[in-house]
């Protein structure tokens, strides 16, 4: 499997990033769950943010994705319309159909992100519901459409989700979150817990949609070859600060601090 070529995406918007961060911070009391952390995400670009357990990245996602509110620090994110919105700003339900409907948010445990006791075509149409679709029969063939796009048998579309396996409950997860034509979606670790073969039939699917689709993204990772293959940019996180970032190719081949240093020949030693 090759990496993610930044070639292989639509064309990066010049005027205006789709995504900017300054100064995020979110305390925890006197705990630090991530500090000061700046950043600007471009159309089509994807993000990964790699750290141990505790660095802070899960953390920083959350915040990104609306579902912590940080300490200090803004988030601003540009509206289809072009207006660079504050996203603590919004009023709750102009935030909430957001969140439903141009932003995804792909949870490391599948079961986290879907419905168990509805259909597997439910799972996926009710997003559709969520932004105003009603006809039956059209809502009922873009969700046998996205299970085919996610390798999903589409004769197990009444099927509830309980009876997948967890690889099958990952890419349903996946197709629910991507059936809205969402422009930026949130990963937190979404290959973690599954089988080594799964996970890179996982990879190849997350791939090809993120080129296909022109999708932007924030992945969280502990695993440097899942950044790797997937992340134009990588931001290094420890104790709740960004460490160091870059190209994903330039801070993996030649990092520059200690503890990239440290984790990148954990890579090397496996």
């Amino acid at each position: 499997m090759s990496r993610l070529d930044l070639a292989d995406v639509s064309p990066i918007a010049e005027e205006a990033p789709l995504l900017d961060v300054q100064g995020l911070t979110k305390l925890y009391g006197g705990r630090v769950g991530c500090e000061d952390v700046s950043f600007q995400l471009w159309p089509g670009e994807v993000l990964g943010v790699v750290g141990e357990s505790g660095s802070g990245k899960t953390t920083l996602l959350n915040c990104l994705a609306a579902r912590l509110e940080p300490t200090s620090g803004t988030i601003h994110y540009r509206m289809r319309d072009g207006e660079m919105a504050d996203i603590f700003a919004l009023s709750e339900p102009r935030r909430r159909l957001l969140t439903r409907t141009d932003w995804g948010f792909v949870h490391q445990n599948p079961r986290d992100g879907l419905r168990l006791s509805v259909s597997a075509g439910a799972n996926v149409g009710e997003r559709l519901m969520a932004v105003g679709a009603r006809h039956y029969g059209a809502i009922r063939a873009a969700a046998t459409d996205w299970l085919d796009k996610v390798e999903i048998e589409t004769q197990r579309i009444d099927d509830l989700p309980r009876d997948f396996s967890g690889g099958m409950q990952q890419r349903l997860q996946i197709a629910r979150n991507l059936v809205s034509n969402p422009r930026l979606v949130f990963m937190d670790e979404p290959t973690g817990g599954l089988d080594v073969s799964v996970q890179a039939r996982l990879l190849d699917l997350l791939r090809g949609l993120v080129r296909d689709l022109g999708l932007a993204a924030v992945i969280v990772t502990h695993d440097l070859g899942v950044a790797r293959l997937l992340a134009h940019r990588l931001m290094v996180m420890r104790g709740g600060e960004v460490v160091e970032s870059g190209l994903t190719d330039q801070v993996l081949d030649d990092p520059q601090h200690p503890y990239t240093q440290l984790l990148a020949s954990a890579i090397l030693q496996a």
